[in-house]
């Protein structure tokens, strides 16, 4: 399994397995070959406020996973005879959010139609590493920030507002989009300040 190194932008050591069976059949080993290739594309990063729990930039090059929450959590593993195991949760919420954002994008799919597919996806790659999706479900619930207008500081500058929108909360989008600019001066005025001290 993926291991996390500490940090706001983090790789994981990943051990490739040799496939077994053909490519056409349900798979474990192919479905943790696919996270590869994804997280391979994708940069990650853990410095921002992101309300349901996590999100990505306009681009999909960058997937932004809320900072409060907890790298790991003990989740019930089946190798482990049913009992907690440390998690590294990441793995997931990186592969949900890619294959979502890759749905609206390629396809022109809504959020809500993107997203159920996305969480089935989550799901079989939880599964795939032996943890119980129920109490993974569960765990992680807690954790994720309802979208409400007074929690919309320090997000990210370009994060893709368009599951947001799809809620119809144009009140909170709004709010979203005026804190997301402020984001992004703060993000150019520190850039100008650099280059005029390289200078």
């Amino acid at each position: 399994m993926a291991k996390r190194t500490t940090s706001n932008t983090h790789r994981f050591e990943i051990t490739p397995k040799k496939l077994r069976g053909p490519d056409w059949a349900i798979s474990s080993a192919m479905l943790h070959e696919s996270f590869d290739a994804i997280y391979a594309e994708v940069k990650v990063m853990r410095c921002y406020n992101v309300p349901y729990v996590a999100g990505y930039s306009m681009d999909g090059k960058v997937i932004y996973i809320d900072k409060d929450l907890p790298h790991t959590l003990q989740v019930r593993n089946r190798e482990a005879g049913n009992q907690p195991k440390r998690m590294y949760i990441d793995r997931y919420l990186i592969m949900h959010e890619a294959v979502e954002k890759g749905l609206m994008r390629a396809y022109g799919l809504r959020y809500q139609h993107a997203h159920q597919i996305a969480l089935r996806v989550e799901s079989e790659l939880v599964r795939a590493d032996g943890f119980v999706w129920q109490d993974y479900d569960r765990q992680l619930k807690p954790f994720i920030k309802v979208a409400e207008e007074d929690m919309v500081d320090d997000l990210p500058p370009d994060l893709d507002l368009r599951p947001y929108e799809d809620t119809s909360d144009w009140d909170l989008v709004a709010a979203m989009h005026k804190a997301m600019l402020e984001a992004r001066k703060r993000v150019d005025e520190r850039s100008k300040r650099t280059g005029a001290r390289r200078k």
